[in-house]
């Protein structure tokens, strides 16, 4: 289907125009697949609880906009590979996958009915190279196949950084990097997280804030470069790292 012939469900001008604001243009079939992810996503959240927001124009930018914002502090048409750490409803590993139609994405997380739900958004968008794991951060962070084989993790998550650090940075090759998204003030925990990011082979590159488009509300990416393979001892069993993170 030609890219004029795609009908298109909303009014996608607000969604555009911030894309725009961080230097994306999509295609009418992009535009579609967002609006699709949409619907997929408000009327599982009946059944599973996968968002607590669900009006149109705020999804789009609070959790997609959001997604891809990354393009500001990271080179993603230069990356190939991505792992998206507690991945949720897919956020930011689906909407990156969109935007940035080259890249291999691997999304995990602990649930299994919403890696359910993200196999059923990926055969309906189209989405090909997306690999899907149920499973545990520290279980998948010593497996061969996925230990240090990725340019970009990413994580959306809500946990300490330190914590995050110890889930991610052993998926991260070297000189590869992982992004937190944070929100609020974060320096005090960015701080006490040096000691974690050392020992596990990063190295803090930058702390950058940004605003979404039209709001006064705040992302923060923190930006650890991957310097050194890290020690085999990390990732520590699965539920340790929370009960005893590295401080």
């Amino acid at each position: 289907m030609e890219d004029r012939e795609i009908e298109l469900l909303y009014d996608s001008s607000i969604f555009e125009k911030d894309l725009k604001s961080c230097g994306i243009q999509l295609t009418r079939r992009q535009i579609r697949q967002f609006q699709d992810y949409y619907e997929m996503l408000v009327e599982t959240n009946k059944v599973m609880n996968l968002t607590g927001i669900t009006e149109y124009h705020e999804v789009m930018k609070k959790h997609f906009v959001d997604s891809v914002l990354l393009n500001r502090v990271v080179d993603i048409k230069s990356i190939r590979t991505v792992m998206d750490v507690g991945t949720g409803a897919g956020f930011p590993g689906i909407p990156l996958k969109i935007v940035y139609p080259h890249l291999k994405v691997v999304l995990l997380d602990s649930l299994n009915k919403r890696i359910g739900f993200l196999g059923q958004v990926v055969d309906n968008l189209g989405l090909k190279d997306v690999t899907l794991i149920h499973g545990r951060a520290e279980d998948y962070a010593r497996d061969v196949q996925y230990r240090q084989q990725f340019e970009l993790c990413v994580s959306r998550a809500v946990a300490n950084l330190a914590l995050l650090s110890e889930y991610c940075i052993p998926y991260v090759k070297r000189n590869g990097c992982f992004v937190a998204y944070k929100s609020g003030e974060i320096e005090e925990e960015v701080a006490a997280a040096g000691k974690a990011v050392g020992v596990l082979g990063g190295k803090i590159d930058k702390n950058e804030k940004l605003l979404l488009p039209d709001t006064d509300i705040s992302r923060s990416f923190v930006v650890i470069r991957k310097i050194k393979d890290t020690p085999k001892v990390y990732p520590r069993k699965a539920g340790i790292p929370k009960k005893d993170p590295i401080m």
